[in-house]
């Protein structure tokens, strides 16, 4: 991604985040926030024509992240975060792990963890 600076020193993107998803604010299929985000490998020459976005996706997920991580990791609103991960799992550039629900209930083991970090923060 590219980025100037205000004069303020604050760090601010030179492009609406939304033009790098066509204007879409919300992925083609639901997309949480939680959702683990994994690369896949794949060769250099398509490496080479990958986006800015996705390739900073790429590096990201080389370990697992979240929507969330990524959204703010890349400083890019959750709707764009959403919408260029979904995108990128439709073209095999990523694979998604979705937490199990069990009748819309959340995972007990998932919150403990969530709030085990948040304790550490």
């Amino acid at each position: 991604m590219v980025y100037g600076t205000d004069g303020a020193g604050d760090d601010e993107p030179l492009f609406r985040p939304y033009a790098v998803t066509g204007g879409r604010s919300e992925p083609r299929y639901h997309l949480a926030m939680e959702t683990l985000v994994s690369s896949m490998s794949i060769p250099d020459d398509e490496l080479a024509l990958l986006t800015p976005e996705q390739e900073a996706i790429m590096q990201l997920c080389r370990t697992f992240r979240s929507v969330a991580e990524i959204s703010a990791l890349l400083r890019v609103p959750l709707g764009v975060a959403r919408v260029l991960v979904a995108d990128m799992s439709d073209e095999g550039l990523v694979r998604l792990h979705q937490p199990q629900l069990k009748q819309g209930q959340p995972d007990l083991n998932m919150l403990e963890r969530v709030l085990s970090g948040l304790r550490r923060l």
